[in-house]
């Protein structure tokens, strides 16, 4: 009951009505409490998807609402601008976001954000302040990358210092961060204590939401609530704006039209599309992305332009892949789709038409390295990612990233590189043709980073077909899996992109911030 306790006190705004009225509801099993009638804002707020001119603000009100934006280019607020924003009610778990229009380049961007309720009285918040500053169009680039967090039962665990890693990204000062998916294990629930390595005892923060898998939409949103109970990520939230990505555990483990969960025990729900839209639904709420349109409204593949020197494409390897299997079919259909032809030809034609030094593709899984999803009904290996295991000529998925490789030489597209995360450990590939079994594209670097905050892994084994390189690696050591982050084994990506030479310097960083690996790659021709 203590840690339920703690849990409903966090949520609150200290001090409130609304605090003594959970806690009374929680120990003493009352039914009824008169709250306050100001809103609560617990979860803090978040910046999204900053680019020219613009960025989205994100928060969340405990009742119905309407968000308010102050914003200016100085701390103390002078000749701030009100923005009146959306209304925060029930069918969106009381989540809004307000897109800041019409903002300069190069600027500091001061922000206080408040909700006011429905009543006449249009009782206020206590504000919520946040900073983020625009990029220059003559400005270096400054941005860090990770994902994968609160997994395998590792939540926030207040003594060893909450989600830490987010307050060492926090230190070097980004000017974005790009999350790389897994920001939730909707699949693993969290226990109050779990055994960790030598010994150690790992005590989480719990509440209801996490105790179990994921089936509601409730239990879904639930997954968000409680990440943003930690105060390094809050903080983190108010001061690096962040582009978000999804992949599996945002649902479930390696789900795709193949999943079945008939076995699954601890789900009643087994119907895996109704997970998904309610999933999906809850990503959305709780993600600070700009919407797409009516088009197609839960659209996540999408390119954050940042001028002259980058492009970062979004991809999603998740919405559209057709289901896991063998992989090793030699023909292309809806089976061996991965990112599927619509998102492909958009990628192709925005990476045609970029003008950026360098174009980061933001990937949700690695290529090449082979990450397996057990056996299919005959017992051959089942697969999650691109790669199949097989170190032969491209097929199954790896068919279309073949010709997307394949496009990218052919139209003399320059500097690309691919950031990801995933496999739970801190690497770096170099995909060379001259040793690959699929020739046809031009040489290029992928780098890993993760976990966040989850357990440690790997690493996994290389697949020839495109020839990865692994020119550094740091996982846990043979025959370990699953550390916790006592061991320190938590990465994330450091990019620096000069505006003078134009060169890009990749480092992986621990828990700590301390640089693991460092690559600078020059910048190739074209580029003034």
């Amino acid at each position: 009951m203590h840690q339920l306790g703690k849990q409903f006190i966090n949520f609150s705004r200290p001090g409130s009505i609304a605090v003594a009225c959970a806690a009374a509801a929680l120990m003493l099993s009352a039914t009824t409490c008169a709250l306050a009638s100001e809103p609560v804002m617990a979860q803090g707020i978040q910046i999204g998807d900053v680019m020219q001119g613009r960025a989205i603000i994100w928060s969340r009100a405990d009742q119905p609402s309407r968000m308010m934006v102050e914003y200016a280019f100085n701390p103390e607020f002078t000749n701030a601008i009100t923005v009146r924003g959306p209304y925060a009610m029930e069918d969106t778990d009381y989540t809004v976001r307000q897109d800041l229009v019409d903002l300069p380049d190069g600027k500091d961007v001061y922000v206080k954000v408040w909700f006011e309720d429905l009543t006449n009285a249009r009782s206020k918040s206590e504000p919520v302040t946040g900073h983020f500053r625009t990029i220059g169009k003559h400005d270096s680039i400054h941005f860090v990358w990770g994902g994968d967090v609160a997994g395998q039962g590792w939540g926030i665990n207040e003594s060893f210092g909450g989600m830490k890693i987010y307050e060492a990204m926090r230190q070097v000062q980004p000017q974005f961060f790009l999350n790389s998916g897994d920001n939730v294990y909707s699949d693993g629930p969290i226990p109050a204590t779990q055994l960790a390595e030598n010994g150690q005892i790992w005590t989480n923060l719990v509440t209801p939401e996490v105790s179990k898998v994921a089936e509601t939409l409730t239990e879904f949103r639930g997954r968000y609530k409680y990440n943003l109970l930690d105060t390094n990520l809050r903080r983190f939230n108010a001061e690096v704006p962040q582009i978000w990505q999804w992949d599996d555990h945002e649902v479930a483990n390696n789900w795709s039209d193949s999943k079945d969960l008939s076995k699954d025990t601890r789900y009643t729900v087994k119907d895996v599309p109704l997970l998904v839209a309610r999933a999906s639904k809850a990503f959305h709420e709780y993600a600070p992305l700009r919407p797409h349109d009516a088009e197609e409204s839960e659209r996540v593949y999408r390119k954050i332009s940042y001028g002259k020197l980058l492009d970062v494409f979004v991809l999603d390897m998740r919405s559209y892949r057709g289901p896991n299997t063998s992989n090793l079919q030699s023909q292309p259909s809806a089976v061996t789709a991965f990112l599927g032809d619509t998102q492909v030809a958009w990628l192709e034609q925005e990476m045609k038409n970029s003008n950026a030094v360098w174009k980061v593709i933001a990937a949700d899984m690695p290529i090449g390295l082979n990450v397996g999803d057990g056996v299919d009904a005959q017992g051959n290996p089942r697969w999650e990612a691109v790669a199949n295991g097989n170190d032969g000529p491209a097929a199954g998925r790896e068919i279309e990233i073949a010709g997307l490789l394949s496009f990218i030489k052919h139209a003399d597209i320059n500097n690309v590189v691919w950031l990801t995360a995933d496999v739970h450990y801190a690497a770096a590939h170099y995909y060379d043709p001259k040793k690959a079994a699929t020739k046809d594209f031009a040489p290029f670097w992928e780098f890993v980073s993760g976990p966040l905050n989850a357990g440690s892994f790997g690493p996994n084994t290389t697949d020839g077909t495109f020839g990865p390189q692994v020119a550094f690696t740091k996982a846990p050591p043979a025959g370990q899996a699953n550390l916790s982050p006592y061991a320190g084994l938590q990465f994330f990506g450091d990019v620096n992109i000069d505006k003078d030479s134009k060169a890009m310097t990749v480092e992986l960083k621990d828990i700590n911030g301390v640089s693991v690996f460092s690559k600078t790659l020059q910048a190739e021709r074209g580029h003034d």
